[in-house]
């Protein structure tokens, strides 16, 4: 099957690229204006994974029968501390 483009170039569908161009994923440390980090009390945290649902940042990890954060690219948004509902996580200032 080939396809038209408006500017009358053609080509098949098998020359479409199948992937981005990018992989996914973080590629840069937090550059250091993060004012406060997410801290977990594993005593609390009953490893449920909401904070890893909805993490925008992807930084949150299982670690054993709880959560753990990479701290090079956290921005500290808090999200993670506002969905517990064990109150497992807060926020401390960043030192």
């Amino acid at each position: 099957m080939k396809v038209v483009l408006r500017d009358k170039k053609t080509f098949t569908l098998d020359e479409i690229p199948f992937a981005p161009c990018y992989k996914p994923g973080l590629v840069a440390v937090n550059s250091g204006w993060r004012n406060e980090k997410p801290v977990v009390d594993e005593s609390k945290c009953n490893g449920c994974n909401l904070c890893y649902l909805y993490c925008p940042d992807g930084t949150i990890f299982k670690k054993g029968k709880s959560v753990g954060i990479d701290y090079d690219f956290c921005k500290g948004c808090g999200i993670c501390k506002k969905i517990c509902k064990q109150g497992a996580i807060t926020m401390e200032s960043e030192k």
